[in-house]
């Protein structure tokens, strides 16, 4: 994950994910808004995302929820179900 503004990459781990983004992670906390560039370490994809809401704090680190800014379905490599209302 590379933040806007930062050379540095920063490394996390996946808690949940979903089509839309996921629950990060992370060592360090992000602030909500903050825009990030996320990459599957498996497939090398990347895509532009924003943090969705505050951290939460937790014995594992920060967990952040991030939002991809369009929804991809295939970014993480898992199959999702379709909603049904």
């Amino acid at each position: 994950m590379t933040v806007a503004g930062k050379k540095q990459p920063l490394e996390g781990a996946t808690h949940t994910v979903s089509a839309t983004g996921a629950l990060i992670v992370l060592s360090e906390a992000l602030q909500q808004g903050t825009k990030i560039t996320l990459e599957n370490a498996t497939t090398q994809k990347k895509i532009e995302a924003h943090v969705a809401r505050p951290p939460q704090f937790s014995p594992e680190g920060s967990l952040v929820a991030i939002e991809f800014s369009t929804p991809s379905p295939n970014f993480w490599n898992v199959f999702f179900p379709p909603v049904i209302n």
